[in-house]
């Protein structure tokens, strides 16, 4: 099996010798994608947020605008997981982009469980969002140990956000609970 060849920070002369403008639009690619997803994600939030700011929410809740602060990094460290990923060719990837698409998927389908069904079917969406969320805890998990070998950094960008769904799912289990 090869071993992790990547040595630091990118280099100009970037693995697999790609030429640095394909770099820089990769990047920007997965970038795009990235807060693409955020931003569709976010849109049931914006339109069902009136009850969520009269729930009775956990006690360690962070300020509103926390969340889209975080999950701004969050979603720029995946983009930059996956473009490091993308440019090892030396590795096989298949199964960890697959995997990664399945984490944006997810993603979006969160934020319209808990925020977008709640107004229509009331606790039942919270439960079913906590149990999107623990899947979605699973692929983020597996993401970093497919990400990992093929590139470390790619790996540890990744080891924030499953801590973040971890955080996010025990704001969400106080929600189910409580409301």
């Amino acid at each position: 099996m090869l071993a992790n060849v990547e040595k630091g920070l990118p280099r100009p002369a970037l693995t697999g010798g790609r030429p640095w403008q394909r770099q820089v639009a990769a990047l920007t690619g997965f970038l795009a994608v990235s807060w693409l997803v955020s931003l569709l994600g976010s849109l049931p939030i914006r339109m069902n947020a009136g009850w969520y700011a009269l729930a009775d929410k956990a006690p360690w809740t962070p300020p509103g605008w926390i969340f889209g602060s975080v999950w701004l990094v969050l979603y720029a460290a995946m983009a930059v997981a996956a473009w490091l990923v993308w440019r090892q060719r030396l590795f096989p990837r298949r199964a960890a982009f697959k995997v990664y698409g399945v984490l944006l998927l997810l993603n979006l389908a969160w934020p319209l469980m808990f925020f977008g069904l709640y107004p229509l079917v009331g606790a039942a969406a919270l439960w079913l969002a906590l149990l999107l969320i623990g899947a979605h805890a699973v692929v983020a998990t597996l993401t970093v140990l497919l990400f990992g070998p093929i590139s470390r950094t790619a790996g540890l960008l990744m080891l924030p956000y499953v801590s973040w769904l971890v955080f996010s799912a025990s704001l969400n289990l106080y929600a189910a609970v409580n409301n």
